[in-house]
């Protein structure tokens, strides 16, 4: 079955943009390990099991924290058995996953619960997903990422509201065993039936440029730089350090938007309806985003990304009417446009695709790292502090500096022929 609709596709439609629809599923479907999905939860759980939002939020940082330094030994798992395989099951672990959580009666099982859903949802299935798409995908690889990416704006569309819906109908338990039910059906059949690892595989090659009965008659044998070459690349650490910092900040943002809003005098519901002029504001962006990762040099598009980013950090810091505070949340959209976009771009730009996971998934650890210690500082802030808006316009200068190295130094290693 999986061979005749290959061969009824491929003639007249480059595969790829299946796999791209595939990959845009399963970033959907990470939505169970997604802060957005939680966020609805909070209330439920504490009021349940007798914990303070304190207690869940610890439970949450300390799970996500640990799941960060596995995603590393995930990557190499897809550089070994392939994506397909290895998301079929990260699929079928996270629907069981949802489940155990479901069934958690204490804050112990709360924290394991919180780390399977945070390794097999946020972490990998976002990683194989766009490991599946950067091998399909060269010149046009962030076009097709920026559609992959539409899959999370779809998720914050869907995820948050059902399972409110869930919760008050049938309590939160169920909402959990519902979305794990939901990740198999979604998720396992797609993957088993309409996945392929490369194309190359399939006698194709990336973008649909040209067929080839295998890659070997081309002579064209898959590039890239292993994980200990790429470690030796000054292009590596800056990398790092933008997607660190992007990871960071972005996530500050989005935990305490209402909290800096409502402080400067913006009701709470206003507040909060913003987080839908930002999702627009990313759906539409997207695909622009993908073309000028496609048209212009690499480095550019991330200077620009950076400084859009210090642009939101700034804004919302002066949002203090309804006026200034739509503002900040088109730019914070834009902003998560360019980092959702970018986070499966960068590493097979720079580094080819021969050993992309363990690479991507070393990039996808720093990542999650920079998310979970994102709030820290202006959390501090808030709580020590009494005003978080001198400490976010602090932390502004972050994307600053990185833009600088990036605009100056970042190029791809010599051995790779890359635009």
């Amino acid at each position: 079955m999986r061979d005749k609709i290959l061969n009824y596709v491929s003639p007249n439609y480059f595969y790829g943009w299946i796999i791209v629809a595939v990959a845009n599923l399963g970033i959907f479907s990470s939505g169970p390990g997604q802060s957005h999905t939680f966020s609805v939860f909070v209330g439920p759980i504490g009021k349940d099991l007798d914990l303070s939002s304190t207690s869940i939020a610890s439970a949450y940082g300390l799970a996500t924290l640990i799941a960060a330094f596995m995603l590393p030994y995930m990557g190499k798992l897809i550089d070994k058995y392939g994506a397909r395989k290895t998301l079929i099951i990260v699929s079928i672990i996270l629907g069981f996953s949802c489940v155990f959580f479901g069934a958690a009666s204490n804050f112990l099982m709360l924290t394991v619960g919180f780390g399977f859903l945070r390794f097999f949802g946020q972490g990998s299935l976002m990683l194989g997903c766009a490991n599946l798409v950067s091998q399909w995908f060269d010149k046009k690889r962030g076009f097709a990422m920026s559609l992959m990416a539409l899959g999370f704006g779809i998720s914050m569309a869907i995820h948050p509201p059902l399972s409110q819906f869930l919760i008050d109908e049938y309590g939160w338990k169920f909402a959990w065993v519902f979305l794990g039910v939901s990740t198999w059906i979604i998720m396992v059949p797609t993957l088993y039936i309409l996945a392929w690892n490369t194309p190359e595989s399939v006698g194709l090659l990336p973008d649909g440029d040209k067929r080839a009965e295998s890659i070997n008659d081309k002579n064209e044998p898959i590039e890239g730089l292993d994980l200990t070459q790429a470690l030796k690349e000054k292009s590596f650490y800056i990398l790092s350090a933008m997607w660190f910092g992007m990871a960071m900040l972005v996530t500050t943002l989005h935990f305490y938007q209402v909290t800096i809003l409502t402080s400067q005098g913006i009701s709470t519901d206003f507040a909060a309806n913003l987080f839908t002029v930002s999702a627009i504001a990313m759906v539409l962006f997207m695909p622009v985003v993908g073309k000028l990762f496609d048209n212009i040099p690499t480095n550019f598009v991330l200077t620009i990304g950076l400084i859009i980013n210090c642009i939101s950090l700034l804004s919302i810091t002066y949002a203090n009417n309804e006026y200034y505070a739509f503002f900040y949340a088109i730019f914070f959209g834009i902003n998560n446009a360019i980092s959702m976009t970018m986070f499966g771009y960068i590493w097979p730009r720079y580094f080819g695709r021969k050993h992309l996971g363990s690479i991507q998934g070393t990039g996808q650890m720093i990542g999650v790292i920079g998310a979970s210690l994102g709030p820290l500082p202006v959390g501090f802030a808030i709580d020590y502090i009494g005003d978080s808006l001198v400490t976010i316009r602090y932390l502004a200068l972050y994307p600053l500096i990185i833009s600088f190295l990036t605009i100056f130094f970042l190029k791809p290693p010599p051995s790779l022929t890359k635009k």
